[in-house]
């Protein structure tokens, strides 16, 4: 899952960014409204954290120019007023979901995992084929049973795959879900990533390479 964070609090957005990407997420971080705003004219993201009260460009304004322009990401707004007419008017403005600050981090996460599930066709809580088993709640990943320990990337790398349902997952795709902007786009790392899911997933592989599209599960 990619996930941009807009918060002008820098201690704040670049911890909620490493706890994130703790949780397997691919995660930008901006620090104000304009950034956001050239941010998301190029890049598409499932869930926005976004705050309200930010500088250049209001939370608000960029709210309703995400809405209009219909980026296909969930919004997520965060913001320091617990006031219930602050709520209504966020998610009138095209906010999918409204946390308000101070927020528990393992909420925060639970509320991106469920706008990613809303910003994609519907999957179960619970991830299977051939054998593989991932839960992405508790983070664990099983092989016929047997557990299998994951990186970060690695598990986002299958979780993606089995999200695809049997469908095939470039390369690319992979680039844009499973790490960020500042990954070298000539880098090895998705070839080197599969070679050791293959691995630990163990025989027989069930990870195939499709010559010139990607791979599937």
């Amino acid at each position: 899952m990619r996930v941009l964070i807009v918060e002008d609090e820098r201690v704040l957005a670049d911890a909620i960014a490493e706890g994130l990407r703790e949780e397997a997420l691919a995660v930008d971080v901006v620090y104000d409204g304009d950034e956001a705003l050239e941010r998301t004219s190029h890049t598409d993201y499932d869930v926005i954290v976004l705050d309200r009260d930010l500088p250049t460009v209001h939370g608000d304004d960029v709210c309703r120019d995400l809405a209009e322009r219909r980026h296909p990401a969930r919004i997520l707004m965060l913001t320091a007023a617990a006031d219930v007419t602050e709520r209504v008017d966020g998610l009138s403005l095209g906010a999918d979901d409204y946390l308000p600050k101070p927020f528990v981090f393992g909420e925060l996460v639970a509320r991106i995992r469920a706008l990613g599930r809303r910003s994609a066709p519907p999957v179960p809580p619970v991830l299977e084929r051939s054998g593989v088993r991932l839960d992405p709640h508790r983070r664990t990943v099983h092989r016929n049973g047997r557990q299998v320990r994951l990186t970060r990337k690695e598990f986002s790398v299958l979780e993606e795959l089995l999200r695809a349902e049997g469908g095939v997952v470039s390369a690319e795709l992979l680039l844009v879900r499973a790490w960020d902007e500042h990954l070298d786009p000539f880098s090895n790392v998705v070839r080197v990533t599969m070679a050791t899911l293959r691995r630990k997933l163990g025989e027989p592989a069930v990870i195939e390479t499709v010559t010139g599209a990607g791979y599937r599960l």
